[in-house]
């Protein structure tokens, strides 16, 4: 199976894509956010030096985010391939990537990217729902739960998180673009870029994605 990468802005509709894709070929889930949670969880040194600095509400350096990246990619269940999301967001984590890869035996294979307008982004945000407890994500007109407010899976009281509102996907779109959209660019080079429309719906889109996996075998 593939190495791959899989990138969008907020909204694009990675969470979704994301599931179905490691369901569908059983491949680790790898994001940055789980990895600093189980690192700090699990008390490792590098989640020691994690949270101490986002406690102090710094950005995590390059570094350190690399080290973790490392660490979690040298494990027995990437050894047939892994979905990275989140990871890189910036040219110098790719270069970083591009070096750390074939070290380890894990090369990048694949680059995913889901674009969406921003218009829709803002709509799909500011209508999305979060279950606190088990991670699900609904929206109040694309995606309703069963019951209205509460988690199908574990009955919880749905929530909307604190950023997920026009004025906050502004400046996460900014730095998205500033910082995030010049790895096409680097990938497109590296041959190893796939672009997909995300306003083709989620079925259709999986469709399109499973294609390209299942010629990647």
């Amino acid at each position: 199976m593939a190495n791959i990468i899989l990138m969008g802005p907020p909204g694009a509709g990675k969470g979704t894509q994301a599931k179905r894709i490691v369901d569908a070929f059983k491949l680790p889930h790898i994001s940055t956010g789980d990895m600093f949670r189980e690192a700090i969880s699990q008390g490792t040194p590098l989640g020691l030096q994690a949270k101490a600095i986002i406690e102090r509400g710094d950005l995590v350096p390059d570094e350190l985010t690399i080290g973790l990246v490392k660490e979690r990619l040298s494990r027995d269940d990437c050894a047939e391939g892994f979905l990275l999301d989140g990871f890189p967001r910036t040219i110098p984590q790719a270069e970083a990537l591009k070096v750390l890869g074939p070290e380890i035996g894990r090369a990048i294979d694949l680059v995913i990217d889901i674009s969406v307008p921003d218009e829709e982004l803002v709509r799909r945000i500011a209508g999305r729902r979060v279950c606190p407890k088990c991670g699900a994500s609904y929206h109040i007109t694309d995606m309703k739960p069963k019951k209205e407010g509460i988690c199908d899976r574990c009955g919880a009281e749905l929530i909307q998180r604190k950023d997920d509102n026009a004025e906050s996907l502004k400046v996460r779109l900014d730095n998205y673009y500033k910082q995030t959209a010049p790895l096409i660019d680097f990938y497109e080079k590296e041959g190893l870029y796939h672009h997909f429309d995300g306003m083709v719906g989620a079925d259709n889109l999986f469709k399109e994605i499973q294609t390209l996996l299942e010629a990647s075998k």
